[in-house]
């Protein structure tokens, strides 16, 4: 088996690129700093060595076949882990040199993380971070695929390496004259029979408000689906419906938030990563971000989270 290692090394880091660029010769090339014909000549080569379809092609386009995404899932992580040994071994690793791609929920985008994130450059400007915004479930799905290094994701996923850093109190969101408004707290069973405004069904919080309404005996009438938070509270502030929400401190006028009775209405917050070994300036970055996220200011952050 040395003979596929030995020989086929840089190959198996040309189709790891090329799937992680969704079969993008040249994007592929230009992450590996080759040029584009080295980069197809390596997909060759590594084709005709196993004697197995790695490529299909559909016009000017190229995608890869099953067993090439199989085959690409298996050596991504051993091959990262590969050259990070490497790099520490010969003394390559430099937490104060590189790039980082970090991720984080798509209404973060104001307050603490842009805070935390300009502190950061600022105390190392060396390193370059490359943001990206999704909800929850793209974020985890990206650090699995190797296309983000770090991300804030709520809840805290079960299939990826994480340090929870929080936890996020989910309140129920009233019209201010909702007949139930003045309540110290609700019971989910008093709610039965409202409208309910949630994110689509792929979101957890969609999830959630579904399977804690099933657990107090009624399905929730979900009568408008909206991905932002913010919109959601817009429309509860125009008497649309109500909605189970993150608690936020700033909430805007025209909605009340009430605490829910009884517990485990929460959900946990992460920071997680998708590689058992991580370069020094994700580590970098990663130990930052622990240090500085205090449980006031991620209560606070998170409360508009997807």
């Amino acid at each position: 088996m040395d003979r596929w290692t030995s020989q086929l090394a840089p190959q198996l880091r040309a189709l790891v690129e090329l799937a992680a660029h969704d079969g993008h010769m040249t994007q592929a090339a230009l992450a590996l700093d080759i040029p584009q014909s080295s980069m197809s000549r390596r997909i060759h080569a590594l084709q005709e060595a196993l004697g197995v379809p790695l490529l299909i092609h559909d016009g000017r386009t190229v995608r890869l076949t099953p067993e090439a995404h199989r085959l690409a899932a298996r050596a991504r992580e051993p091959l990262a882990e590969l050259d990070h040994t490497l790099a520490e071994l010969t003394g390559d690793a430099d937490p104060e040199h590189g790039t980082v791609r970090f991720g984080f929920p798509l209404t973060m985008g104001s307050g603490h993380i842009p805070d935390l994130l300009a502190a950061f450059r600022y105390r190392h400007s060396g390193i370059r971070v490359l943001l990206k915004q999704a909800h929850g479930t793209e974020l985890g799905a990206q650090l699995l695929s190797g296309h983000l290094d770090l991300a804030v994701v709520i809840p805290a996923p079960e299939r990826l390496h994480h340090n929870v850093i929080g936890t996020q109190h989910i309140h129920i969101a009233l019209p201010a004259d909702h007949r139930l408004a003045g309540a110290a707290q609700l019971r989910l069973d008093e709610l039965s029979g409202e409208t309910f405004i949630a994110n689509p069904p792929s979101y957890n919080l969609r999830q959630l408000t579904e399977k804690w309404c099933r657990e107090a005996g009624y399905i929730p009438n979900i009568a408008i689906e909206v991905t932002e938070f913010s919109t959601i509270r817009e429309l509860i502030s125009r008497g649309l419906g109500i909605a189970l929400l993150p608690h936020d401190d700033r909430t805007p006028p025209g909605i009340r938030e009430i605490p829910l009775a009884g517990g485990g209405y929460h959900r946990s917050i992460a920071l997680a990563w998708g590689t058992a070994t991580r370069a020094a300036p994700t580590r970098c970055l990663n130990d930052f971000l622990l240090q500085h996220f205090s449980p006031a200011a991620v209560n606070s952050v998170v409360a508009r989270d997807a």
